[in-house]
């Protein structure tokens, strides 16, 4: 199951979700953090400067003073409300202060209330000077920093608390009890990460759905695969979608389907029409060598069996060098030439060396060879060229006439061979190439031929990149076109 790409994907898929949705909840929790104790720690400092305005000294005749903090710095003044001496002169410590709290800064330290309010203030002696709540008597006092004025927030258990100490040195202290705001708090953490769980398992859902359904296609095609390599090769792949990546590949591997089927096809008639050609020379030696040791038989009849043995051998070394020829250019174990070879030269070679049979056979042959320059093997162009015009005379009539003729055309080179033969039936023009294929009785055993000619002739010329294609001419006759690449020059 591991092993499954559909299971690593979904894997990965979960981890992925599990990290960013740790990452957005660990972040949220802490910015409600944040902001939570900011609001508060706000409260607390507004509270605090409202105690601090209310916090004056204790002057002579009862007569209050103005604060000491202000906005330029603390103010040391002397007993009795004097100014502080001027530089060199002896100076004293600020007077003891008292705490006037009016009604309205009275109001907002409610110590009935559960969310109450509290402040202490000490004196610079450490000693408390005044508190409110039930909460003052255990409330220690923070300790002192090395300069003064300070600030500073601290957390004790669920009370925070915020406290100032003045220039004079009395610390004011302002707290407030917030177990209800972190129980909220904790709350918001649950509900937090229960909904990262849902979307977890919704995503982890979602997810092994679309691989699900992204995967079904490459199973369909596995599916399909094993039932074609168990030898059933009209199996195709059938998939609804045919425009994203698997239905390309699935389009891909059915035309690969499609072409090993019909190449498997064509290899089993090979196989069987070559079966059947060499089983009739073979069937012919045998016929013949019993029937001549049957009995005793004159010289004459020992000699006739042995020229009809002699002619199923020929057929049969014909038959062997041509499926040998087209196994070879099949499997391209023979390299294909690249030398500049002019094919008028290699047609004219062809013609002189077939017109005897030609004059036997009193079919006269006509010749417009231009120059065609073109690459490849002259022993490969010869049998190209031999081919066509050993068709064209074995099916020409007595006293018939070919034609044949090359000439460089849209940087192609051309060979033309046309004959004024009975031509073809347009069913068998788009089969006249194949191997063992024969159109019609006309082109059957007794010209010698054994129907693999063409099909060399094919072989040969799209080896070279190039095409052959046959038509019928009117009124009657055949006309074989080739053509393969030119060799450009600078003429050209």
């Amino acid at each position: 199951m591991l092993n499954s790409i559909k299971w690593r994907l979904q894997a990965w898929h979960g981890l992925l979700l599990v990290a960013v949705l740790g990452a957005f909840g660990v972040t949220a929790f802490q910015f409600q953090r944040v902001t939570l104790l900011r609001h508060i720690d706000q409260e607390l400092q507004e509270r605090s400067g409202l105690l601090l305005g209310e916090l004056r000294p204790q002057g002579r005749g009862g007569r209050p003073r103005p604060a000491l903090d202000g906005p330029d710095g603390p103010r040391r003044e002397r007993p009795g409300g004097e100014e502080p001496p001027r530089d060199g002169a002896p100076d004293f410590p600020p007077p003891p202060r008292e705490l006037t709290t009016s009604g309205p800064v009275a109001d907002l330290f409610d110590s009935e209330g559960t969310n109450a309010f509290y402040y202490v203030i000490w004196r610079r002696d450490g000693m408390m000077l005044k508190h409110s709540g039930q909460a003052a008597d255990s409330v220690p006092m923070p300790p002192r920093p090395e300069r003064l004025p300070a600030s500073a927030t601290r957390m004790r258990g669920n009370w925070r608390e915020f406290f100032h100490y003045t220039p004079p040195g009395e610390c004011v202290l302002v707290g407030r009890w917030i177990g209800a705001d972190l129980s909220e708090l904790r709350r918001f953490g649950w509900r937090l990460g229960g909904a990262g769980l849902a979307v977890w398992l919704l995503g982890l859902a979602g997810g092994w759905w679309m691989a699900i359904r992204a995967f079904r296609p490459v199973e369909e095609i596995g599916v399909t695969a094993s039932r074609i390599s168990a030898g059933n090769l009209s199996e195709r792949i059938v998939l609804a979608k045919t425009d994203d990546e698997l239905g390309r590949l699935a389009g891909v591997l059915n035309s690969t389907f499609a072409r090993l089927d019909t190449t498997f096809t064509q290899q089993q008639k090979f196989t069987a029409d070559a079966s059947h050609e060499l089983r009739t020379p073979i069937s012919v030696i045998l016929n013949q060598v019993q029937t001549a040791l049957k009995r005793e038989r004159p010289a004459a009849d020992y000699r006739e069996a042995l020229e009809a043995c002699q002619r199923a051998a020929q057929r049969m070394r014909q038959l062997t060098e041509s499926l040998l020829a087209l196994a070879r250019m099949d499997s391209r174990i023979e390299p294909v030439g690249v030398d500049r070879i002019d094919l008028a030269d290699v047609t004219r070679e062809c013609v002189d060396l077939l017109r005897p049979l030609a004059d036997e056979r009193r079919v006269s042959v006509q010749c417009d060879l231009g120059a065609a320059l073109c690459c490849g093997d002259s022993g490969r162009l010869k049998q190209v060229v031999t081919n066509l015009l050993s068709n064209a005379i074995q099916h020409s009539p007595e006293s018939g006439g070919i034609r044949v003729g090359t000439r460089l055309e849209d940087g192609e080179v051309v060979l033309t061979v046309t004959d004024q033969g009975p031509g073809v039936t347009p069913e068998a023009l788009g089969r006249i190439f194949e191997r063992f294929y024969r159109a019609d009785e006309s082109r059957n055993r007794r010209t010698g031929g054994v129907g693999l000619g063409l099909a060399i002739v094919k072989s040969c010329v799209e080896g070279y990149g190039g095409t052959v294609v046959a038509s019928n001419v009117t009124p009657h006759g055949l006309r074989m076109e080739v053509r393969l690449p030119a060799v450009r020059t600078p003429s050209n």
